[in-house]
């Protein structure tokens, strides 16, 4: 038997290397698709890893100092380069936290005692027993790079006789000077007074509370000087300035939360909280909260420590602040233990923790900036350094009800920047999250009906002359840019659905019965007139009365706002409760929809069209009906196509920026009212990326957004391939 021998010939050869190529570049191209994925996941995770990483303390090595005298006040630089020591006599050290370097000073002759009042002003009494306010501060030279010290003069009208002064604390802040005081009677005093101008004397103002307050033991001041703090045992007077009267707002009970003594009470960084301290090893957050009406000091979060607390300072820009904690002396360690924390109030994050290279502790000190710490002990100082990043933010601030100062309760908040320095950021993920959701469930309610039974009657019904100039033209309103869409929603038609409210509500509901109402009437009609018409054109039918429909419910608007809503749609839905803006979800549903009805019909219709025509004609040939084909022979098969075709358009919505951006409001709140609009994801990347600072927490969250929005859709195609297939495997039998 002859043997047949198989030869490639020299066209074959061609054909397989071009194969081979060709397929080795598809294969490339994928895994690049595939590792750029990767790359891009991995780059939003790098830029959005370091808001949760721990920050570490960095302590420089200690510095000799032979100050042995504990000081009434240490400030230093916002460099970290250099401390300022004042103490009781009137006289103040400057020394390098660099070199050593010491150089002694003091303040004029005429001040023989000082005392500090906060972390960052000093109590001056002169030989006459008068009282000044100093805010020395230290300032960078930038000739020499040098810290410079400033001490404002005190000019004779700066200082106040305070005869019997039992407790006095200070402010001064934009010009205005405060002295509070109370005597051995317990009458509290509060001396105003303007720096001197050209129209002004800068002489102090007096008021006085009516009331006295016996056994006073802390008097706090704000720096505005408008409230004031008096604390006696564990109660709390809260004094409010009334133009030149003082009188008691309230009294507070501070031992209510746990039932503990007080032992000190700190103001917070803008002066809108308190934080109270406790015997128990706890500190309280505690702020004004309007309570039926009335504005009550509320407590609000707590901090549990696991050692007592030696020194507590708030920071001086943020809402956070530092303890330095002393754990007592054991039959192991004969000296103390001492540990710094850093917490922010907001977060309830514990920032940053170390242990202090130094068992014994006189004094801690804060820098402005938060980021230098500097603690004095017997014969040495030790410097830190402090990141201090990312404070605000931790999983419950993103994703958990936040109760934010002086709100009435925990809330859900996106609120960037603020007119006012003392402003507490508020980065609660929740209302963008929930905005995207919103604009993207509107928009499929409204384009997955017409792009889903628009694809079934073009490829199931529609003649194929018909289908040839139909499928084409609707795939062409997806080259349309979204810019324009959204701008022809934002200032076109909001204003129409603004002005016609009632038409657009009726055709709503009225459009969809009506179609399927001239559907029954064309099928009454006898086919001897019926079938006259060209096959193709039925559709055509049904556009004269949808135009009508539009037509009359606009024209009737106004005569329906005035039977239905007593005149204002508006009015009529704010007095039920119902809020309206003009460029909301209702808009949004429509644009978006407008703009994912391509993809959605585009896709579902070569799905169904795709289906092999031998199971329609063997359903049919079996006695079924049309619709009984179309239904349980070819939905069913084209089913994986229609999912996936719903999934991309669902992909498709949650990434949609210039709409949401330009028919909304963007406003970030949490309310299904069709009526109101929302802020999404991927509107506020591009809203808030331009402005903010690179590396600054609000640009990393801004990271995270993406990162969602990019691990969203990855999951969602994920779970559309699941389906898709299971939906193959389950109809690949038809």
């Amino acid at each position: 038997m002859a043997t047949a021998n198989f030869s490639l010939h020299t066209k074959d050869r061609k054909r397989l290397i071009k194969d081979r190529l060709v397929r080795w570049i598809v294969s490339f191209g994928g895994l690049s698709v595939l590792a750029g994925l990767i790359f891009i996941f991995v780059y939003l995770a790098y830029v959005t890893l370091p808001l949760f990483s721990d920050n570490e303390v960095t302590w420089q090595p200690a510095i000799s100092s032979d100050i042995a005298e504990t000081p009434v006040l240490t400030l230093v630089s916002d460099s970290g380069h250099d401390g300022l020591f004042f103490f009781a006599d009137g006289g103040y050290i400057q020394q390098s936290l660099v070199t050593g370097e010491q150089t002694s000073h003091r303040l004029p002759d005429n001040i023989v005692r000082l005392q500090a009042v906060d972390e960052k002003i000093l109590l001056a009494v002169d030989s006459k027993g008068r009282y000044a306010a100093l805010k020395p501060k230290l300032q960078l030279d930038q000739s020499s790079g040098d810290a410079q010290l400033i001490v404002p003069d005190l000019d004779e009208e700066q200082w106040i006789s305070l005869p019997n002064a039992k407790l006095v604390n200070a402010v001064v802040n934009k010009g205005e000077t405060v002295i509070a005081s109370i005597d051995e009677r317990g009458m509290l005093q509060a001396g105003y007074s303007h720096h001197a101008t050209e129209s002004s004397s800068g002489e102090f103002s007096f008021a006085t509370l009516p009331t006295t307050i016996e056994g006073a033991k802390e008097l706090v001041v704000t720096p505005d000087g408008r409230t004031l703090y008096v604390r006696f045992g564990n109660q709390l007077v809260v004094i409010n300035r009334n133009g030149h009267s003082l009188y008691a707002r309230e009294v507070v009970d501070l031992s209510a939360p746990n039932g503990v003594n007080v032992s000190g009470v700190h103001l917070l960084s803008g002066a809108y909280s308190l934080l109270v301290q406790y015997d128990n090893q706890q500190v309280w957050q505690w702020f004004d909260v309007l309570i039926e009406g009335e504005r009550k000091l509320t407590p609000i979060r707590s901090f549990q420590f696991d050692a007592d607390i030696a020194f507590l300072t708030a920071e001086a820009t943020s809402k956070g602040f530092n303890v330095l904690l002393a754990s007592p002396q054991t039959s192991e360690s004969a000296s103390n233990s001492f540990q710094l924390q850093s917490l922010y109030t907001t977060s309830e994050k514990l920032v940053s923790e170390s242990p202090v290279p130094s068992s014994d502790v006189r004094d801690f000190a804060l820098s402005n900036n938060g980021h230098y710490a500097l603690v004095l002990s017997e014969g040495a100082m030790y410097r830190a350094y402090l990141p201090n990043e990312h404070q605000e933010i931790s999983l419950s601030a993103l994703w958990q009800k936040v109760w934010y100062e002086s709100y009435p309760e925990p809330e859900f908040i996106w609120q960037t920047t603020a007119a006012s320095d003392d402003f507490e950021a508020k980065y609660s993920l929740v209302p963008i999250a929930f905005g995207t959701i919103k604009a993207a469930l509107f928009a499929m309610l409204f384009s997955v009906p017409i792009a889903v039974f628009g694809a079934i009657y073009t490829a199931y019904f529609m003649s194929s002359k018909m289908r040839r100039v139909v499928k084409p033209t609707i795939e062409l309103m997806e080259a349309l840019p979204t810019v324009i869409i959204g701008f022809l929603a934002g200032l076109w038609f909001a204003p129409i659905v603004e002005t016609h409210l009632p038409a657009i509500l009726l055709l709503l509901v009225a459009l969809p019965l009506l179609s399927l109402l001239s559907g029954a009437v064309w099928y009454a009609i006898p086919k001897a007139y019926t079938s006259k018409l060209p096959s193709g054109l039925h559709p055509f039918t049904l556009i004269p009365v949808i135009l009508i429909a539009i037509y009359l419910a606009m024209a009737l608007s106004s005569d329906m706002e005035v039977m239905l809503f007593n005149g204002d749609a508006r009015v009529f839905l704010a007095t039920h409760g119902i809020d309206f803006d003009q460029r909301n979800a209702l808009v949004v549903g429509f644009a978006m929809g407008f703009a994912v009805i391509p993809t959605i019909f585009t896709i579902a219709e070569d799905a169904i069209f795709s289906v092999p025509k031998h199971l329609s004609d063997g359903s049919l040939a079996l006695g079924a009906t049309q619709w009984q084909t179309l239904i349980y022979v070819v939905l069913l098969t084209a089913s994986p196509g229609i999912f996936s075709a719903v999934m991309m358009g669902l992909g498709r919505a949650v990434g949609e920026t210039m709409i949401v951006l330009m028919a909304t409001g963007n406003t970030p709140i949490l309310d299904w009212n069709i009526f109101e609009g929302m802020r999404t994801l991927s509107a506020t990347m591009a809203v808030e990326l331009p402005e903010s600072e690179v590396g600054s927490s609000h640009y990393r969250l801004l990271f995270l957004m993406a990162l969602i929005l990019f691990s969203f859709t990855f999951v969602v195609n994920s779970l559309a391939e699941w389906v898709r297939q299971r939906l193959r495997e389950k109809y690949s039998a038809l």
